[in-house]
């Protein structure tokens, strides 16, 4: 094999003791482009957009971000939003894109080459990507279940079915409606509660394969398979939206929806709560943390502007969030406004019943009462805001306001509001397949970046599996769904919400804390930003290095705090159905799901104490295994050689042996040599450990 130089024993001792980028001593990261030549690489920069833009834009923002809008001000949560993207959202992406991109590694590899002691952030980030494919595939599951009950005429959610033991509407479907009936029945078969599971629902068990198959084959050869998937999953979405906000804004009620949207409530901004929401948000819309964005990034060229991506990125995101808000909210007008003109007609049939002994009477309604249709939703609410005491309990008030307020979001958005929607329309199966088509290619696009989140590490890390990545693949996907298995029970839709709420959230956000102490305070932001340089032969804004040691970091830590004090103060809780009453009820969660709860934020948290004290440790054994300036050559072996020398370092390099202090340093360069490790020393490694180390 092809022997490295070795590196003036001078100069190595300048490395150590100024901190000086490796890139200048190895004349640029050309050598670095080199030694990763057998890693895999996007065919193009477009393609690389789109897996990134795919996986930031999901589900979150078609029926988490109008939600939020809905809830908190419409237009000033909007404002907070951008504020909150720009100065904390832009510069934690724009991190966790340059350190991908400069040390080509996932997750993992990026901390643990920083220093040793934080390789425990990968690892966590691997298994909140795990606990985040666990339910979204699930989510990806019942899209399928919806999209091929799509393909009929009428829709088997427009009607409430007949109990054909007593020829009667079926009870349940009759007190709520046939979207939530169809939804809580026949999708779901809900039990009552959390606690009682119930059986494995067949239908669901088998969309759950059939999602876990795509997804495995879409990433059987990696990148290379799952961005050729990625050209039509990431595209059609936005195709569908803009079919959507066309054909929604010829819907009678669309304005009054928009208006709804963006009129401003700026007092929302004193509510601390509100922040909370907006900064979360804007955490998850990015995907920080999860490692994907880290993941991607590394596959990129070295000198990739990642600074003009991330402000793409994030750009394209809000705008994608915006869009889909204007789609929701037209589509909510139009049902508002259908709800209340069905309340007006049913109140003036009311009315007309009573004309015997009340058409004569001073309040009687002004307004033409044998054509519904041509009463306005504002008349009516005139007359009935002065005659309401008059006309007794049966004659109710038809609010458009009122239906607006129900916000709905997640899955009562997809599966309830917007199902009740596309029956409405004329060719109601067309538009309920587009739509189901568009959350699955939606869904499947961000569950290619979080399965990419748990495999790119591990390739990396761990050169057995970097060699078997079909095995890898494929097993991964096989423990997806058997431990999915959890959600297709009868009860399986509480767990959905349960992972949803607490298994992601506050790991992250602890994930991205120790991310942001790692660049900003650990290796420093002027030897990141010397690094960055270099990347992109321009420097980035001095204001990033203030944006991340104090900005990011006091909003990420705030975070975090009011997360805990809103789950200790309020308590967990979900929402049930009960069958007997046909609607939704919230309880609270019995202790054993508590229980569960605390482990899955504590397992996906703990490989980062986990990871520093095994490091530490570890550091010490050395040193206390050899004598002093053994251990220090030892140790400095280990942190930065990473592999067996025939060489001894010479009288020069002895005298240099680092302190106590150096060797509790991180690391002092950020782009790598090799394709995994430090090589500073001339090697001389057999050919099966070459191919080890070559990911």
């Amino acid at each position: 094999m092809t022997e490295k130089p070795a590196l003036d024993s001078n100069e190595d001792g300048a490395w150590l003791a100024e901190g000086q980028s490796e890139t200048q001593l190895m004349g640029g990261p050309d050598g670095l482009e080199a030694n990763n030549a057998d890693r895999p690489a996007w065919d193009s920069k477009i393609q690389y957009v789109l897996a990134q833009v795919g996986f930031s834009v999901g589900l979150g923002n078609v029926w988490r971000f109008p939600y939020l809008c809905h809830q908190n001000g419409g237009g000033a949560f909007m404002l907070l939003y951008v504020f909150l993207l720009v100065i904390v959202g832009v510069p934690l992406f724009f991190m966790e894109l340059a350190a991908g991109q400069s040390i080509r590694q996932g997750s993992i590899g990026v901390w643990k080459h920083i220093s040793p002691k934080l390789a425990g952030i990968g690892y966590s980030s691997c298994m909140v990507c795990f606990y985040v494919a666990l339910y979204y595939n699930v989510i990806i599951a019942w899209s399928l279940f919806y999209m091929g009950n799509s393909f009929q005429y009428p829709l088997p959610w427009e009607q409430c079915p007949v109990d054909v033991t007593t020829n009667d509407t079926v009870k349940e479907c009759a007190s709520s409606s046939p979207t939530s009936y169809f939804w809580f029945r026949k999708a779901l078969n809900i039990t009552n509660s959390i606690e009682e599971s119930g059986e494995f629902n067949p239908i669901m068990t088998g969309c759950l394969l059939a999602a876990w198959a795509i997804v495995s084959l879409a990433m059987i050869k990696g990148i290379k398979s799952s961005a050729k998937v990625m050209y039509f999953s990431s595209v059609f979405p936005y195709v569908v939206l803009f079919i959507f906000l066309i054909r929604g804004l010829m819907l009678d009620g669309a304005m009054e929806g928009i208006t709804y949207m963006f009129y401003p409530k700026l007092e929302i901004w004193g509510n601390v709560q509100v922040w909370r929401q907006a900064a979360t948000q804007v955490f998850f819309a990015l995907g920080l943390g999860y490692g994907s964005v880290i993941a991607y990034s590394s596959y990129n060229p070295v000198h990739n502007n990642c600074h003009r991506d991330a402000l793409m990125v994030s750009g394209i995101n809000f705008m994608t969030s915006v869009l889909a808000s204007l789609v929701v909210f037209v589509v909510l007008g139009f049902r508002a406004k259908t709800i209340a003109q069905r309340c007006i007609a049913e109140n003036l049939g009311a009315l007309t019943s009573m004309t015997s002994h009340g058409s004569n009477q001073h309040w009687w309604p002004w307004f033409n009462m044998t054509d519904p249709s041509s009463v306005s939703i504002t008349d009516y609410r005139e007359w009935y805001s002065h005659y309401s005491s008059m006309v007794g309990p049966n004659i109710t008030d038809c609010s458009l306001e009122k239906e607006m307020n129900k916000g709905v979001e997640g899955t009562g958005l997809a599966f309830i509001a917007f199902t009740e929607v596309m029956a409405l329309f004329p060719a109601s199966p067309f538009w309920s397949t587009l739509f189901f088509l568009m959350l699955l290619n939606l869904g499947l696009s961000t569950m290619f970046g979080t399965m990419q989140g748990i495999l790119t590490p591990l390739m990396d890390n761990f050169s057995l599996l970097g060699r078997h990545r079909t095995i890898l693949t494929v097993s991964s996907c096989a423990l997806g769904f058997m431990i999915g298995l959890l959600f297709t029970q009868r009860s399986g839709n509480y767990f959905v919400t349960m992972f949803d709420d607490y298994s992601a959230t506050l790991p992250l956000v602890i994930v991205v804390i120790f991310e942001t102490i790692s660049v900003a305070w650990v290796y420093g932001t002027d030897r990141f930003l010397d690094d960055i340089e270099v990347m992109l032969k321009w420097r980035p804004p001095v204001v990033y290095k203030y944006l991340w040691k104090y900005v990011c970091l006091l909003a990420m830590v705030s975070l975090l705090a009011a997360s805990l004090l809103r789950m200790v103060l309020k308590g967990p809780t979900y929402t049930a159905w009960n069958q007997s009453t046909a609607s939704e009820m919230t309880l609270e969660y019995p202790g054993w799901a508590l229980t569960m709860i605390v482990m899955l934020i504590v397992f996906a948290s703990l490989p980062v104490p986990i990871g520093y004290i095994h490091s530490t440790l570890k550091n010490r054994q050395v040193r206390n295994t050899h004598p002093a300036e053994g251990g220090g050559q030892e140790l400095h072996r280990d942190l930065y050689a990473k592999c067996n020398s025939t060489e001894q370092l010479d009288s020069n390099s002895l005298r240099q042996v680092p302190s106590e202090e150096d060797e509790a340093r991180p690391r002092t360069t950020f782009l790598p040599v090799g394709s995994e490790h430090y090589r500073l020393l001339p090697q001389q490694e057999e050919e099966d450990e070459e191919q080890d180390t070559g990911v």
